[in-house]
């Protein structure tokens, strides 16, 4: 091999790795978005769920003393 293919494969060489490293540079900041995304997610699952348990856990009358439908 001569000097000029070795350097023509090393240039070769250099632009794909500095190609992958962007992609796993996007990759990774995609990867952090949705890992936010996620989380707030969860922590609005968690504060809808603490408002259900409060709303069921809330005293409310028995169905037969509430009045009947109007359209009774």
């Amino acid at each position: 091999m001569s000097n000029n293919e070795l350097s023509t494969r090393l240039e070769s060489l250099e632009i794909r790795l500095m190609h992958q490293e962007a992609a796993i540079e996007e990759l990774t900041q995609t990867l952090l978005q949705q890992e936010q995304l996620v989380s707030s997610q969860v922590t609005a699952i968690e504060r809808i769920e603490s408002m259900m348990r409060a709303l069921s856990s809330s005293p409310s009358a028995p169905p037969g003393d509430e009045p009947p439908p109007p359209h009774y």
